[in-house]
């Protein structure tokens, strides 16, 4: 789920339509997404962990029967970013999953400085991310991580106003859907930009909100977690898949429990 950020974006949107200078201007085109790293994909999937899959705009066509027969269970798919984009091809893929018999659930991309957490999560509830728990959905995504269209990683808040964002959104969604949306970050974002939030025992984001870990350079027995967690839920390996950006969900178990939520 990451993007490319300054000078190399600006020799990619050179070349493409579809790329645009900023968050406000898009819409129906999704930001610029490449592979960062050189991850190998495995021969086979780890023991005990359960293969899925996050896709975007930037994967248009995604053939599911093939990824559900590759031996995925899941996928997430880019509903919104902001408050002023939709991904074009959200619906059909959303759909695609469903009838190839994965597990399904949408992902909201946070741009903190572009309006207040609430207003993201009401936008991504109104635009594909209003799932209910009915045994084939999988709970919402808050996406936060590196800006990707600035200098400042942590998009110009303070640690007070960056937990602040991150907690009305989760409590926004709740209240509208009924569900505990999962936290997709990574380790050393989380503590530069909340200042580790939630480190002491018993915190709300880790005992209320399941983690999803982007670390690709990871491995099935060494996910390095923020310390709010015990554990990750979901652990984006490699961004480098043949469909998509490639996840684990950490056991069978964890999957039925995220359906159930």
């Amino acid at each position: 789920m990451r993007h490319l950020r300054g000078f190399a974006v600006v020799l990619l949107c050179a070349g493409l339509t579809a790329c645009s200078a900023g968050p406000s201007a898009r819409r129906d085109a999704d930001p610029v997404s490449v592979p960062q790293d050189s991850s190998v994909r495995p021969a086979a999937v780890p023991k005990g962990l359960i293969l899925g899959v996050d896709v975007s705009a930037y994967q248009p066509h995604v053939d599911w029967t093939t990824v559900r027969s590759s031996g995925a269970r899941f996928a997430y798919i880019k509903a919104t970013e902001g408050v002023k984009y939709r991904s074009s091809t959200f619906a059909a893929q959303y759909a695609g999953a469903l009838n190839a018999g994965l597990a399904h659930g949408a992902y909201h991309y946070a741009t903190p400085n572009t309006s207040s957490g609430t207003k993201q999560a009401d936008y991504f509830v109104a635009n594909g991310g209003d799932g209910k728990a009915d045994g084939h959905t999988l709970p919402g995504v808050l996406d936060i991580e590196d800006n990707p269209y600035g200098k400042d990683k942590c998009y110009g808040l303070t640690h007070a106003k960056m937990n602040t964002w991150i907690s009305d959104f989760l409590h926004e969604y709740r209240a509208r859907t009924g569900r505990h949306a999962l936290i997709n970050t990574f380790r050393a974002w989380w503590i530069t930009c909340t200042g580790n939030a939630g480190a002491k025992p018993g915190s709300a984001f880790g005992a209320t909100y399941p983690l999803w870990v982007n670390d690709h350079k990871a491995t099935p027995s060494d996910v390095p977690i923020p310390s709010a967690w015990r554990s990750y839920t979901v652990w984006q390996w490699t961004d480098k898949g043949k469909y998509g950006d490639e996840d684990y969900i950490r056991s069978s178990s964890v999957l039925t429990g995220l359906l159930a939520k």
